[in-house]
């Protein structure tokens, strides 16, 4: 979203509003409200003095594209003022897109295939619209278009067409994914309080966790698993560290009670059909 705002910014275009999401499988901006194309501007840009030898005037005139008598005077000081026409916006968005893909701040990223682009897995797909049009682009040999998929095992398991943000959201939908980070959230948290007070259990609740697993599913779904209670002679700490760290799952105790039961909630990204049951086993030293 920054690097969005600040691209258009630079090109004069202020869209009314720019939303970003980000899941496992996918990242997307809509931006609302932007014009059709550029206003046509003037650039204002200070020369060298009137009477600077004529090098220093010639070299001003090549960098600007004008002509000796095309630049004006004023308080001895030469100034280039510069007409730039509006460029339509399809083009704009087209090198903002490529700039976004191809700079954007990874923390780790790797190449595949012969190409060059650097990302944090195989991009495998790019939709880029306008005004229900597609924007034409290619990066590293990958043509936006005007296409998605859902979930990659639930969906339907092939792609449907979206052009305006509504299509794309609701083929989504239907697909198996949600969208809105903040919705994965309140999904893990209702459904992992409703397994847990259907076993007289109390949900420990984590935020930083919660954060992590909501990027990690597209649909998600809280699981409650049952531990070998001898894991509970460890310290609750040890416990909650190892389950939050390595595998990722919530802790679960006895409402008002201090300790942690054999218990835990992990998040699947598929729903299974015919419920299901996790057990973990393991040694403790």
């Amino acid at each position: 979203e920054r690097m969005a705002r600040e691209r258009l910014a630079e090109a004069g275009l202020l869209p009314e509003g720019v939303k970003a999401f980000a899941g496992p499988r996918r990242m997307t901006l809509a931006a609302d409200g932007i014009p059709p194309a550029q206003s046509d501007r003037s650039e204002e840009r200070k020369g060298p003095r009137a009477n600077a030898p004529d090098q220093a005037i010639e070299g001003f005139l090549r960098s600007t594209g004008l002509a000796r008598d095309q630049l004006v005077e004023r308080d001895g000081v030469l100034f280039a003022v510069i007409a730039r026409k509006g460029r339509p916006t399809p083009e704009i968005i087209a090198e903002m897109v490529e700039q976004i893909v191809r700079g954007f701040p990874w923390p780790k990223s790797m190449k595949w295939g012969t190409g060059s682009l650097r990302w944090v897995r195989p991009l495998q797909r790019i939709l880029c619209t306008f005004d229900g049009e597609v924007v034409p682009l290619d990066i590293d040999g990958i043509h936006a278009g005007d296409l998605s998929e859902g979930h990659r095992f639930m969906g339907p398991r092939q792609a449907f067409r979206a052009r305006t943000f509504e299509q794309y959201a609701d083929g989504l939908a239907s697909g198996f994914v949600v969208l809105e980070a903040e919705e994965r959230k309140a999904r893990i948290l209702h459904e992992a309080r409703t397994l847990c007070h259907a076993r007289n259990l109390e949900l420990v609740e984590d935020e930083g966790l919660l954060d992590e697993v909501c990027g990690l599913a597209e649909w998600p779904t809280p699981i409650l698993g049952d531990m070998d209670p001898a894991f509970l002679d460890l310290p609750p700490e040890v416990i909650r560290t190892s389950m939050r760290t390595h595998q990722k799952y919530f802790a679960v105790r006895k409402p008002g009670e201090a300790g942690l039961g054999p218990h835990f909630i992990t998040v699947a990204d598929i729903h299974a059909k015919d419920g299901g049951k996790v057990i973990a086993a393991g040694n403790a030293k």
